[in-house]
């Protein structure tokens, strides 16, 4: 599965950060290739291709603010949950969106 996401909290400094590392290791140990663009306070980084979107399954924004952009991802399968939880559940929140593929695909 390819996911791809973004992480920005209202500070845009810690969670933003440990975010995008959380949910990129939880993504990577379940062996999914995984993208997460962060939004804080010195701007966008790691900024996700048109490609990347594209190609994604599915998109996860944790973010207590809202996207830049956000329009990219118009189209996309959507999961939009606050930074705390990617913090403290990344595993939970990419099992998340393994059902809410399985979902679709079973449809």
């Amino acid at each position: 599965m390819k996911i791809v996401g973004v992480a920005a909290c209202t500070v845009g400094i810690a969670h933003t950060y440990i975010a995008q590392e959380k949910m990129e290791n939880a993504g990577k140990k379940a062996g999914h290739e995984i993208a997460i663009e962060t939004q804080g306070t010195i701007g966008t980084e790691n900024e996700l291709s048109s490609q990347q979107i594209q190609e994604a399954d599915i998109v996860i924004m944790a973010a207590d603010v809202k996207i830049a952009g956000r329009e990219r991802f118009e189209g996309k399968r959507i999961i939009q949950v606050p930074t705390e939880v990617a913090v403290k559940s990344p595993n939970k929140l990419i099992k998340k969106a393994e059902e809410v593929l399985k979902q679709k695909q079973a449809q």
